[in-house]
């Protein structure tokens, strides 16, 4: 079978989705919800907007995240005091009290996929990511796809 970009960063990300699922289901956190969960512990009080935007996730799907993770007691909700408008996500200390397993936990995937890869593979590895990512951040695709 051909290399492809596409097909071998599908397969990380699905395996990274049963990885997560299977270790963070005694806190009862599932793949969907994790990410806010771990952009919480390091931005609490973040608008629930600017989670979407950072994540790359659109607003009702962060919606859903954010009201399982409140229904599970993970985070609360809070009326910005200056604009009503905006909904800010601050956790609570269930979450606090499983954040260094949760972290621990996490960093146990990236570690085992790095783990028979020298230091310069992986930073190599990291930028051309990280140059792929900010294309795609930076490009309309939807006018970039209109010509193929």
């Amino acid at each position: 079978m051909e290399k492809s970009i596409g097909r071998l960063v599908s397969i990380l990300y699905r395996q990274s989705q049963v990885y997560i699922n299977k270790c963070m289901k005694e806190y009862n956190i599932t793949s969907a919800e994790h990410p806010f969960l771990l952009y919480l512990y390091k931005n609490e009080g973040i608008s629930q907007d600017e989670l979407s935007a950072y994540l790359y996730i659109n607003k009702s799907a962060t919606t859903r995240s954010i009201k399982s993770l409140e229904e599970k007691g993970y985070v609360i909700k809070k009326k910005d005091s200056l604009d009503k408008r905006i909904n800010r996500i601050f956790l609570t200390s269930k979450a606090r009290s499983h954040e260094e397993e949760i972290i621990r936990k996490t960093r146990c995937w990236s570690e085992f996929l790095a783990k028979d890869l020298d230091k310069e593979t992986v930073e190599t590895m990291l930028t051309v990511l990280q140059k792929m990512s900010d294309k795609v951040e930076q490009t309309n695709l939807k006018n970039e796809l209109e010509g193929l």
